[in-house]
């Protein structure tokens, strides 16, 4: 039985839990957050085990589990470094850090005491993007070239974002998203779809800025549209759009020599990956009006129902490191790709509207695909 316990009890802690239960060989030993009411709602509608201090749940949690740090952003890399120093491996959610300074640390941190230190989204572990990565490696498309991707969430300023409550009664924490901005919380999706399938990012040129600058619950707003051309030492350029302010529009799509491969649904595990052809028609070059569906062969990891906007397991990252240590190998989520999606985030996050090309300084592998998508 693999262990993990929970630092943070906010809005998605519960969509942890319910990803969590599709793993029947993890346990959960408990929770622990700095508000008493909110880590009393949590644990009771969960029936788990209530730390008020961090230092009870440290002296629960087994070294060979994975203590999951889902605070907020401006608290991940205090609570990292707690739970690394304590002799922990950990899981954390994106950000790994809101500075590179800090990302450098809690990555040097982990290297010195032999523990692991994965960061969120746990997406490109899921069908859709291993079925993506499937097609590239395979040349569904032929060579890729180009990848254009779209993580735009509609006009979220207007939405009835208060209603937005989850299993346990925590309110969608709108202040923390509006200051720590879409770039920061959103970006990575794709991004570490695009790292995992075709390596390290060797420039970056981005631009960001804030559009909508009066936001409910934070005086300072962090920007609220970003684009980003994106070049890969292995030679293919994406454009990456993130905002909260253009129409909900969430598709990937990588243009090869021999057609377009595409994914409408950045937050569907599930989500369909098509293949349109390309062909000339007299005059014209088309691509097929009707993409031909691309699968894996086999059964690919435990699926959770669609929850809000999302049908993600979340705890396939947590999973991941329980894996890696179990198995004893390098996790696929942390280490040099934890590090250098951080950086690639945090450059685009912080272009500004006036920016040049920036060049990365860390570097990663490609991913190793899941098992079953090999």
């Amino acid at each position: 039985m693999s262990a993990v316990s929970i630092i943070g009890c906010g809005f998605v802690a519960d969509l942890y839990m319910a990803s969590l239960a599709t793993f029947p060989y993890v346990r959960v030993i408990g929770a622990h957050d700095r508000d008493p009411d909110r880590l009393r709602a949590f644990c009771a509608h969960w029936n788990l085990p209530a730390f008020d201090t961090q230092d009870a749940l440290f002296a629960a949690q087994p070294c060979d589990g994975v203590i999951l740090n889902l605070t907020n952003p401006a608290a991940h890399f205090a609570v990292s470094e707690a739970c690394l120093r304590a002799g922990f491996h950990v899981w954390s959610e994106k950000p790994l850090a809101l500075t590179m300074q800090d990302a450098k640390a809690l990555h040097t941190l982990a290297q010195e005491r032999s523990l692991i230190l994965a960061s969120a989204p746990s997406s490109v572990l899921g069908e859709a993007a291993q079925t993506l990565a499937h097609a590239v490696r395979h040349g569904t498309a032929g060579t890729p070239r180009l990848i254009y991707a779209e993580l735009d969430d509609g006009y979220v300023p207007q939405a009835r974002f208060r209603d937005w409550i989850s299993a346990s009664g925590a309110p969608w924490p709108y202040a923390d998203e509006f200051a720590t901005g879409c770039t920061l919380e959103h970006a990575g999706y794709y991004l570490s779809w695009l790292i995992a399938i075709f390596g390290p990012v060797r420039t970056v040129v981005a631009a960001s800025a804030t559009v909508i600058p009066d936001k409910p619950g934070t005086p300072q707003s962090a920007p609220d549209i970003s684009v980003v051309a994106v070049s890969f030492t292995t030679g293919p350029v994406a454009r990456l759009t993130c905002s909260i302010v253009a129409p909900h529009d969430h598709r990937i799509r990588v243009i090869g020599d021999a057609g377009v491969l595409e994914v409408d649904k950045a937050w569907d595990n599930s989500a369909k990956v098509g293949f349109r052809r390309r062909f000339n028609l007299r005059r014209r070059l088309l691509e097929h009006p009707f993409a031909k569906r691309i699968r894996l062969k086999g059964p690919t990891h435990p699926k959770v129902s669609r929850n809000g906007a999302a049908a993600m397991n979340f705890a396939l990252g947590p999973v991941e490191v329980l894996d890696a240590i179990a198995e004893g190998r390098p996790c696929r989520l942390a280490g040099d790709f934890a590090l250098h999606l951080n950086e690639v985030t945090l450059a685009i996050q912080a272009a500004g509207e006036q920016s040049g090309a920036q060049v990365m300084q860390t570097t990663c592998a490609p991913m190793e695909p899941m098992p079953w998508a090999r």
